[in-house]
């Protein structure tokens, strides 16, 4: 049986689109039960709308706190019978109040080779630090922002006159890579927890693959299909 996800979102909905391709392509085995934005009118959603999901618009302006948002959040996505959550480009800080009621089943992605460059901005921050080399990551949510235990991550190259929209096209790339191979091993099971160690179970090799013309390192190394 699929897993089954909700998947938040805030914007255009790019990593939700990789999910979704991953899996009509039927190489991911998971289930969009829900899609939920905190914006009304994004593309994310028309996106949702296209593939026949359904979708909720919930803004966070409309609760007095975050921990009163984060109980609607709760509510929907378990009426929407999800067994986890998928943070695609959901530009909120979330609250225990979300983290507990699914724990070890939400996944975040960053655009940046974390600890560094953590919080908004994080392609902008690289590129004006002037990095050799700039990636993405998935990980667990914990309580501390982009902080939690991590899954994957993948290396690009940074590149002399980079700016937030060239670095972060590269880093896109990959992103829609790593990010549904992430959900895939949750959906396995396959994603053992120790610490802030994530060990992924019969997790391929790290690898070089082949990304907007560039080549990238990506660990653990991705499996068939991603």
């Amino acid at each position: 049986m699929p897993y089954k996800i909700a998947v938040l979102i805030s914007g255009s909905g790019s990593n939700l689109q990789a999910i979704i391709d991953r899996i009509e392509q039927n190489v991911l085995d998971a289930r969009i039960t829900r899609v939920i934005s905190n914006k009304p009118g994004v593309s994310g959603l028309e996106r949702a709308e296209r593939h026949g999901l359904s979708t909720t618009v919930i803004e966070h302006k409309d609760y007095p706190s975050r921990e009163d948002f984060d109980a609607a959040l709760v509510r929907v996505i378990q009426d929407s019978g999800a067994d986890g959550v998928i943070l695609a480009g959901f530009m909120r800080i979330i609250t225990p109040v979300l983290i507990n009621a699914f724990p070890g089943n939400i996944l975040n992605i960053h655009p940046s080779i974390q600890p560094a460059f953590p919080g908004v901005h994080a392609q902008k921050q690289a590129a004006e630090y002037a990095v050799k080399l700039s990636g993405c990551s998935i990980h667990f949510v914990d309580e501390k922002m982009d902080h939690g235990p991590i899954i994957i991550q993948a290396a690009v190259p940074a590149l002399a006159g980079d700016d937030e929209k060239s670095l972060g096209s590269r880093i896109l790339a990959l992103e829609h890579r790593i990010f549904p191979q992430a959900v895939q091993w949750l959906a396995q099971n396959r994603l053992e927890i120790n610490g802030r160690t994530v060990n992924v179970l019969n997790a391929p090799s790290p690898a070089v693959v082949e990304a907007d013309t560039y080549p990238a390192l990506v660990s653990p190394g991705l499996e068939d299909g991603f």
